[in-house]
């Protein structure tokens, strides 16, 4: 029997406001354990939340960059649960009335384009973090993490494998880090996915019992707990069992999930509206304000590349993956540069360097920085192998590309006399390939300009050594 794989998304996303969803603590990543905490996010009794107006503006920003519904009334809930990184030993969530609903969202699969259904986003405060201890048996409590805001975004159960989670993930991404409300770093923790998962017989309308896999941090992960889920299940069913509604936690080393509870209902979690916070009313206009200020995304944003900068699809896409990284490129070029090249320089080394770093958003060098760099190489100043060089400082430290080929003394000379000099050396050397030019074998010109090019260590101009070099092998 053929069968269909059938998947939803919970995503949480944290969001990079500058303090917590309900108190001043600060959100800053790294801190040292339970520094960032106070009675509101350790749940101390007394302590009254208060919402932080960042986080209801960038879930509204959120609904409306996946087309959603904007609710004019929302409110809070209270999702009671019992686990040790959760300090409050409740969390404020919403489940009756989410802030958006309705959505949905369409990106390309790399077999044409899809669109998944999102059910909801809903606005949540994040639990704290435990580290284990193997060695010592024992368990450690971080509270830094209670408190900070997230958004979940729930799709409905609209795709068909690993591989379109992934795009679908990929699309989020950056829709979000265009709003500017989170860097979803997922090796951070900062954008996580919980992966509901089916399977039915190919054909069928009726959905199969599902499983969740918890906090999938890489979009490997995602794509590799798909496929070992799907292949589980399928084996289940065809040795005559039943899948069992279960939460399941996959092992990125095993390559396998194992269950680690049955799957919660929302009875389970005893909801009810969250007592300490009032319900928030979102005015129309508000919303219609917000909606004109929404950014002009990558989609469009690779389509007027492509017309305005006459350059490739791929090349265009490519560059409007980051927001950073468009803006880079167009602001290079307002300052002289040509299109290409500057896309040359950004979807190449730049990307090449990112890999090599392991940094996939951070871009330290100015646009004035790799206008100064293109220009050296247009004015024969520098040569591409040594542009790289000059490029790599740059990338690392945003270096002065003049300044740099000035103190290394990395410029190109195009003193035609000590030009001369090589050439006549050259020749003196190779003497076959001077004969071989004269008698029309004009590949030896490019054997003889290397040669001079390698004798003058690279720092010598290529146009000004062909030319010198045709002018002296015409005179004899």
């Amino acid at each position: 029997m053929e069968y269909e794989t059938v998947i939803g998304l919970e995503v949480h996303v944290e969001l990079n406001t500058k303090t917590k969803i309900f108190c001043s603590c600060s959100t800053a990543f790294g801190a040292k354990a339970n520094t960032q905490i106070c009675p509101v996010c350790a749940g101390l009794p007394g302590a009254l939340p208060v919402l932080n107006r960042q986080v209801l503006t960038a879930a509204v920003r959120a609904g409306l960059a996946l087309n959603c519904e904007i609710a004019e009334r929302t409110r809070f809930d209270r999702k009671n649960y019992f686990y040790p990184d959760n300090p409050q030993n409740y969390q404020i969530s919403q489940l009756y009335l989410p802030i958006c609903k309705k959505g949905y969202m369409e990106f390309d699969t790399g077999e044409g384009r899809k669109k998944v259904r999102i059910h909801d986003i809903h606005m949540e405060e994040d639990a704290g973090k435990l580290y284990h201890d193997s060695e010592k048996g024992v368990s450690y409590a971080d509270y830094n993490r209670a408190g900070v805001p997230l958004l979940e975004i729930v799709t409905e159960p609209d795709m068909r494998s690993g591989e379109e989670a992934v795009a679908f993930l990929e699309k989020l991404k950056s829709r979000l880090r265009y709003l500017g409300i989170s860097d979803c770093r997922m090796q951070e923790g900062s954008m996580r996915a919980d992966v509901n998962l089916s399977v039915r017989p190919a054909g069928s309308s009726e959905y199969g019992t599902r499983t969740e896999m918890k906090n999938l941090s890489s979009y490997t992960a995602v794509r590799e707990a798909a496929a070992a889920e799907t292949k589980r299940q399928i084996a289940i069913l065809e040795s005559g069992g039943s899948v069992m509604r279960e939460t399941r936690r996959f092992d990125e080393k095993k390559k396998e999930s194992t269950g680690m509870r049955g799957k919660e209902g929302a009875e389970d979690y005893r909801y009810f509206p969250e007592p300490d916070l009032k319900a928030v009313y979102i005015a129309k206009e508000t919303t219609e304000k917000l909606r004109a200020q929404m950014p002009e995304f990558s989609e469009e944003k690779t389509e007027r590349f492509c017309r305005e900068y006459g350059l490739g699809a791929k090349d265009a896409a490519l560059l409007c993956r980051e927001r950073k990284m468009a803006e880079l490129f167009e602001q290079t070029v307002s300052l002289g540069a040509e299109a290409k090249s500057v896309s040359n320089w950004l979807n190449g080394e730049t990307l090449k360097l990112m890999a090599e770093r392991e940094v996939a958003d951070e871009l330290r060098f100015t646009a004035d920085r790799l206008y100064k760099l293109i220009k050296l190489i247009k004015d024969g100043i520098i040569n591409n192998t040594t542009a790289k060089e000059v490029f790599e400082n740059m990338y690392d430290d945003n270096t002065d590309p003049e300044k740099y080929v000035e103190e290394k003394g990395l410029a190109q000379s195009s003193d035609e006399d000590e030009i001369r000099e090589l050439c006549m050396q050259v020749f003196n050397a190779n003497p076959d390939a001077v004969s071989d030019y004269r008698n029309g074998k004009g590949r030896a010109l490019g054997f003889l300009v290397g040669c001079v090019m390698k004798a003058g260590s690279g720092k010598v101009e290529p146009k000004t050594v062909t030319k010198v070099m045709k002018e002296c092998l015409e005179k004899g």
